[in-house]
């Protein structure tokens, strides 16, 4: 009986899961289109070159700062380079490489955006949860990226996200 109930908690935490991304990216990319005009994903990659030094990051960088191929985010950038957002210039360490920069106005693309998207965070994802709750999705979230990518950590991600939101939960 008790390996039967152990059998259909997982399935119910699989299927919740999966429910989980398959809902979730639809209200991200919502979010972002309504308050930046653009996909969750643009708006990630707009957040990362907003706090990384000089509002620069590699591309080879930047893809794995935001779990992409770098194909994925070649057609990003030229999206996003299209709209003025960021520029592509020669990495000065590396004359091989090739950096993202954030422009000015993908810069207040970014200011602008951030307060409904940590607003959606705390009240519609987070805010859905207790601290403790939080504290376990921040343990199993940890979990899984260490086994799926264990050269990343969640946190590595989106550290300041993560502490924006969590430090307004309460």
């Amino acid at each position: 009986m008790a390996s039967e109930e152990s059998d259909e908690i997982r399935r119910a935490a699989w299927l919740g899961l999966i429910a989980l991304t398959q809902v979730l990216p639809p209200v991200l990319d919502s979010h972002a289109s309504r308050d930046s005009a653009s996909t969750h994903y643009e708006y990630f990659v707009l957040s990362r070159l907003a706090e990384a030094p000089g509002r620069r990051m590699r591309l080879s960088a930047l893809a794995a700062a935001t779990s992409a191929s770098a194909s994925r985010l070649s057609h990003v950038i030229k999206r996003l380079e299209a709209r003025g957002l960021v520029e592509r210039v020669p990495c000065e360490e590396d004359g091989r490489a090739t950096n993202a920069v954030l422009t000015p106005r993908g810069a207040e693309l970014v200011a602008g955006a951030a307060p409904g998207h940590l607003e959606l965070i705390r009240e519609r994802i987070l805010g859905a949860l207790t601290s403790d709750q939080v504290r376990d999705l921040a343990e199993i979230s940890a979990a899984l990226i260490d086994t799926i990518d264990p050269a990343r950590r969640p946190s590595d991600v989106c550290e300041s996200v993560v502490r924006s939101a969590g430090s307004q939960i309460a």
